[in-house]
């Protein structure tokens, strides 16, 4: 899969995280708004924290389920429950269910460190709620949502390498 080019990466590192923060936290909670039952499938581990560092941005995120919460930061912190690593279009693409995680892990393509059955239930958490990220995104955008639908699909194929099937 594509990454993001290093040289827009290293012109990213200087922006504030807090809009960021704010616009991604806003996000999520209009994610599990429409998908209701999407943290009950953590089970046990609903109050583990995760991080997620796409490998090709200069900042990375901690999830937190119970309270749902989402954080930018530059550096992921030490004592996080588990931790997920790839570029940011295999992140995308593992949300949508897109691609296999196995395969991602196997191909060294995606990192994993910590509770292992922590990862696994996010997973299947996410993979029983098929989202569609473009969907979610045009949701925000009311009358225009059907064009921004499109534009979000066409930029997150560019981006994943993937058309619209999902596999």
């Amino acid at each position: 899969m594509p990454t993001i080019p290093p040289l827009l990466a290293l012109a990213l590192r200087p922006l504030p995280l807090l809009p960021l923060q704010l616009v991604l936290g806003g996000f999520l909670e209009r994610i599990l708004r429409r998908n209701p039952g999407l943290l009950d499938r953590l089970g046990e581990h609903r109050r583990a924290r995760f991080g997620i560092k796409p490998t090709d941005l200069p900042f990375a995120f901690i999830v937190e389920a119970a309270p749902a919460r989402l954080s930018v930061v530059r550096e992921l912190p030490s004592g996080l429950d588990a931790c997920v690593s790839a570029s940011l279009a295999n992140l995308l693409a593992l949300v949508e269910g897109r691609v296999d995680g196995d395969a991602l892990m196997f191909s060294r393509q995606l990192g994993i460190e910590g509770d292992m059955e922590a990862v696994l239930a996010l997973r299947n958490a996410i993979d029983d709620a098929r989202l569609d990220l473009a969907a979610e995104l045009a949701s925000l955008f009311g009358p225009l949502g059907e064009p921004a639908r499109r534009s979000f699909e066409h930029a997150r194929d560019r981006l994943t390498g993937a058309s619209r099937e999902r596999t």
